[in-house]
């Protein structure tokens, strides 16, 4: 299913790339926020890593497409690159018109896949083992890719958000609702819209 425990004398340089909107649907499932501290600690563990870089993937909406306020989206952001040592690369979410026959509406699009395929392979010399949190089949010619590059990878994802070609594409896949050790934070709060 992983990979299994190394002698202690092996360098594994881990990098990890979290597309977090694949990991927020997992979240909202389980109906807790990931402890990103707890999560690095047990992948650290897991995999003995000598060494470990994790990539941060998100879209954000607009300044006033919100009824609420996103201070706190963004402290959190800041929270992982100066708190943890994360790398955090973040766009607005595009908003897109889109004319249906019920009329015009806003659709949003944030996708990070480009950021994610070109940091993976552009940091590839650098690290042994890539784990990426995502479940989109279009990963899965960078995968193929890195494999061929001798890398181990893995997939984090969720039992309805993972493709069955990252499944079987990888080294190995975990889903994260299973994950035994204790990974996950405090309570998700669903919002309540202001009128």
């Amino acid at each position: 299913m992983h990979q299994q425990k190394e002698g202690s004398t092996k360098v594994n340089v881990i990098y990890i790339f979290i597309d977090f909107s694949n990991l927020w649907a997992a979240q909202k499932v389980r109906g807790k926020f990931l402890d990103y501290t707890k999560l690095t600690n047990y992948i650290k563990s897991m995999y003995e890593a000598t060494s470990m870089q994790v990539f941060f993937y998100t879209a954000y909406p607009a300044e006033g497409t919100r009824s609420y306020n996103l201070d706190g989206k963004h402290k959190f952001f800041t929270y992982l690159e100066k708190g943890l040592k994360f790398v955090v690369r973040k766009k607005e979410l595009k908003r897109i018109s889109v004319i249906t026959e019920q009329g015009e509406s806003i659709e949003e699009k944030g996708n990070m896949d480009v950021e994610i395929t070109i940091d993976a392979v552009h940091y590839s010399p650098k690290y042994n083992t890539a784990i990426f949190f995502t479940g989109d089949s279009d990963f899965l010619a960078l995968i193929t890719y890195l494999r061929t590059l001798g890398k181990k990878v893995y997939i984090f994802s969720s039992k309805n958000n993972v493709s069955q070609e990252l499944r079987t594409g990888s080294n190995g896949y975990l889903d994260v609702l299973v994950i035994k050790e204790d990974i996950w934070g405090r309570n998700i709060k669903r919002r309540i819209e202001q009128v």
